[in-house]
């Protein structure tokens, strides 16, 4: 097993590759440690040059919407009633303090995330 820090793009590359040679290693061999090891290295120099962004506070909002299978109608009330919730959803509002209070409570978001800057009239 020789294993490197990756430190550029082509380190990255021949990580990948070699990941896929023996990603399918039997647990407990060399092969399989190897590719433990491999795939810490990659997750951690994705995480520093390809960071995913998460989702803006409305699109977490909808999505947590949808995995709770709840309608605007249902959260309404966390908005303060249905035409604010509808302004707040179509971005032509931003949330309030007590909103996103709320919203916390009613859909498990973290309000850091609610807290977020996001564009409206978008």
């Amino acid at each position: 097993m020789n294993i490197q820090l990756i430190k550029s793009e082509a380190d990255y590359q021949n990580a990948l590759l070699r990941l896929d040679q023996i990603f399918d290693a039997r647990k407990g061999s060399a092969e399989s440690d190897e590719a433990d090891v491999i795939a810490l290295l990659i997750d951690e120099y994705e995480n520093q040059y390809y960071p995913i962004e998460g989702p803006d506070p409305i699109e977490a909002i909808k999505i947590r919407m949808e995995e709770m299978q709840l309608k605007q109608v249902d959260i309404a009330s966390a908005f303060g009633g249905k035409n604010r919730a509808s302004e707040i959803l179509n971005r032509k509002r931003k949330l309030t303090v007590d909103m996103i209070r709320n919203l916390t409570g009613k859909l498990n978001l973290s309000a850091s995330l609610l807290i977020k800057d996001y564009n409206i009239g978008v």
